[in-house]
């Protein structure tokens, strides 16, 4: 009785593996680096966000540790620093000084910039947490070719 015990319970934990090998194999294949790869914000504060062209993205640059972006009117530079563990921190960040429009989410984005303590990817998405709080979900915009 224990065998045929033993033997379902590996057969189950097997399956579940083998379930998740096509999640690992997509996430692999979709992944970017954080370095060099423009991010647009897709979520903030557990809002979704639908930011016009443009608007809302960063790049970590590796020159400099520097990160450049654009808010919902304003250019954004910062320095960042990240390692192997994936803690990450991003500021203070500069902005321009362009007025925004009444209810922009500009100030809020700078905010969870500068609080980030680490990140996480899943697939072609970027996850910045602070402290474990998930405060932003950016995604990779395709590569532009090279002219």
């Amino acid at each position: 009785m224990k065998r045929l015990t033993k033997f379902t319970l590996l057969t189950l934990l097997a399956a579940l593996v083998a379930s998740c090998c096509p999640c690992r194999s997509y996430q692999k294949r979709t992944r970017r680096p954080l370095v060099g790869t423009e991010w647009q914000l897709i979520r903030l504060g557990g809002r979704t966000i639908r930011p016009a062209e443009g608007s809302f993205t960063v790049t970590f640059l590796a020159e400099g540790n520097r990160l450049a972006g654009v808010g919902d009117c304003n250019r954004l530079a910062a320095t960042y620093s990240a390692d192997e563990s994936r803690a990450l921190h991003i500021g203070p960040v500069a902005a321009t000084r362009m007025a925004c429009p009444e209810g922009s989410d500009e100030l809020s984005f700078v905010e969870a910039l500068e609080a980030t303590t680490h990140y996480d990817m899943d697939g072609p998405l970027l996850l910045l947490l602070a402290d474990g709080e998930l405060r932003a979900v950016l995604q990779a915009l395709p590569a532009t070719p090279a002219q």
